[in-house]
């Protein structure tokens, strides 16, 4: 058996992005990267997005933690909020992500909060 090759660095916009694609994949809708830099230190991207219902919001935050691992290694640091479904956070450290029911990110309007972060164009799925 052939041991496995060590997955390649990635930067946090590569991260980003391959996580917007799984979600993309998996039917998210409003798909919404926001650059951080120069708004804040916390993190350098929030991946947003929404689920059609609480099953679809927890398959989603299913398919990037799996997908994320298996294709290039990247394993989240925090996971909140999977078992219910509502609004599902991933922390990958330089990348948050965040899947949303759409009655929650109505409520909370998240990118009004971070409206002077920059969108980041997505790249097209694989």
């Amino acid at each position: 058996m052939a041991a496995s090759l060590p997955h390649p660095a990635q930067t946090s916009l590569e991260v980003a992005q391959r996580a917007a694609s799984i979600l993309l994949e998996h039917k998210a809708n409003d798909v919404v990267l926001l650059s951080l830099e120069g708004v804040s230190d916390m993190t350098d991207f929030f991946l947003i997005a929404s689920g059609t219902s609480d099953t679809h919001v927890r398959s989603l935050g299913n398919s990037v933690l799996e997908e994320m691992k298996r294709d290039s290694g990247q394993m989240a640091h925090h996971v909140e909020g999977l078992s219910q479904g509502r609004w599902v956070l991933l922390d990958y450290v330089d990348v948050v992500v965040h899947i949303f029911h759409p009655t929650l990110r109505s409520f909370y309007q998240i990118e009004r909060l971070w409206a002077d972060a920059e969108t980041v164009p997505l790249q097209s799925t694989r």
